[in-house]
């Protein structure tokens, strides 16, 4: 996989934000990388009430189909492992209505990060046959849904706060 030029990450802002404010140009990682450096802006999210925090997540998802379909174009490349803006998606998705704890935070992020790599059915059955920026961005989508279920189960079935 071709190496992801630092100039053309830096000079124009949307391959900047599809490599995750450059966390995806990490040599070891890049998916684990992005999904770091998207805590910060969901530390600042889960601020927000839930009616906004879903209105951020729908954002992020949205226009990260046009995001990541522009620098995979740019690269062309389909789903350059540099692109992480996906994971930023699927990791806001997985901590829909989550109370902000750093118990909740590493669960979820590490939840998160298991169904992103590991893609049981159908993730991986998305992330092999659709294509463009929808297809790298659905796999993570749905991957946070996982995440998120098995959260919100969690969280449901422990009397006390997690």
């Amino acid at each position: 996989m071709q190496k992801i030029p630092a100039k053309a990450v830096f000079s124009n802002p949307i391959n900047f934000l599809a490599v995750g404010f450059g966390s995806g140009l990490s040599p070891k990682a890049p998916g684990t990388m992005g999904t770091i450096a998207c805590v910060p802006l969901y530390l600042f999210a889960s601020t927000l009430d839930l009616y906004s925090y879903l209105a951020v997540c729908l954002l992020i998802s949205i226009t990260g189909i046009w995001i990541c379909n522009y620098t995979a174009n740019y690269l062309n490349t389909h789903d350059h492992p540099g692109i992480v803006w996906d994971e930023f998606a699927g990791f806001f998705i997985t901590m829909i209505a989550v109370p902000m704890t750093w118990q909740n935070l590493i669960i979820g992020f590490a939840l998160f990060r298991i169904f992103d790599i590991l893609k049981p059915w159908p993730i991986s059955w998305l992330d092999k046959k659709v294509s463009g920026g929808f297809g790298i961005m659905i796999d993570d989508v749905v991957a946070g849904l996982f995440a998120l279920s098995v959260l919100q189960l969690l969280l449901f079935y422990n009397s006390s706060p997690i």
